[in-house]
């Protein structure tokens, strides 16, 4: 199966860029990453068994060309997290905070919980995207739900101060 890169481009053009981003954490970085991405899969030749093992697919080149990004520019072109959540519509104060806790978290933790909470993959999906074990994603996944329990309880608990 093969879809029109210009209709993929506008249906995951966000998804693909929030996770470069998680990775990479600079807007001009993750912008690079998105178009290298769906180039790429303009170039290939390969065909994919669905729409959703597309998305997988283009998810799984950003991530690792924001890898890449990041390990090479080693982290000199970094916005601050402020600037770019400036940028960013939020419903609710609490929906910023938990967006710049979980961009504070490492790279291994950020990568999973952006993927299972805000692209709704499951853990079997993630360990294939990812390329570990699920017994790995779940460690992940709960090592990185104990650091923002941590990081909104501190936050919660200054609010009251």
């Amino acid at each position: 199966m093969r879809i029109d890169t210009q209709r993929l481009f506008e249906a995951y053009r966000q998804n693909v860029f929030a996770a470069a981003f998680s990775v990479c954490k600079n807007a001009h970085d993750a912008e690079d990453v998105t178009q290298e991405t769906f180039l790429r899969y303009h170039r290939a030749n390969k065909q994919f068994e669905s729409e959703q093992h597309i998305k997988a697919w283009l998810l799984r080149v950003a991530i690792n060309g924001a890898k890449d990004v990041w390990r090479s520019t080693q982290r000199k072109n970094e916005v601050p997290l402020e600037t770019y959540m400036e940028a960013l519509p939020f419903e609710s104060q609490e929906s910023s905070r938990l967006f710049e806790a979980v961009m504070a978290l490492p790279a291994t933790f950020r990568s999973v919980i952006h993927l299972f909470y805000y692209e709704d993959y499951t853990v079997r999906e993630i360990a294939e995207i990812l390329h570990l074990t699920q017994s790995n994603v779940k460690v992940r996944l709960n090592r990185g739900r104990a650091l923002l329990k941590e990081t909104l309880r501190e936050d919660w608990n200054d609010d009251e101060s």
